[in-house]
């Protein structure tokens, strides 16, 4: 009995872990899919971390928040944090939010003449 409580004590940490990840990522419904935008600019600022990698790009009319792809997948993609770094010009298609003003969930990226599927 005393050799099987650390291995169920570990196992109820690690379900309990999962269950605060799970309920920490936020869902894709509250994004505007029937209505596009693509925003064009530099990006002012790039925070290359989980769960997905954000860049701020300022457009024509005001800043974006962009929402991009996990790293992982972006880093499979080819699209690493150097090529979403403070600087770069990006132009970034996907919809945006109904909840967070100035905020969207980018389908695909586009710099330096190459475009990167994120989704």
């Amino acid at each position: 009995m005393t050799r099987l409580l650390p291995a169920v004590t570990f196992a109820g940490l690690l379900i309990a872990g999962t269950m605060v990840a799970a309920v920490a990522h936020h869902g894709w419904g509250s994004y505007d899919t029937a209505n596009p935008v693509t925003v064009n600019g530099p990006v002012e600022t790039s925070k290359f971390e989980n769960p997905h990698a954000t860049i701020v790009i300022k457009g024509a009319d005001k800043a974006w928040t962009v929402t991009l792809a996990p790293t992982s997948r972006m880093t499979s993609r080819g699209a690493s944090a150097d090529i979403v770094a403070v600087g770069k010009t990006v132009s970034a298609f996907g919809y945006p939010s109904t909840v967070e003003k100035d905020e969207m969930r980018a389908e695909r990226i586009t710099v330096d003449g190459k475009t990167y599927e994120l989704r």
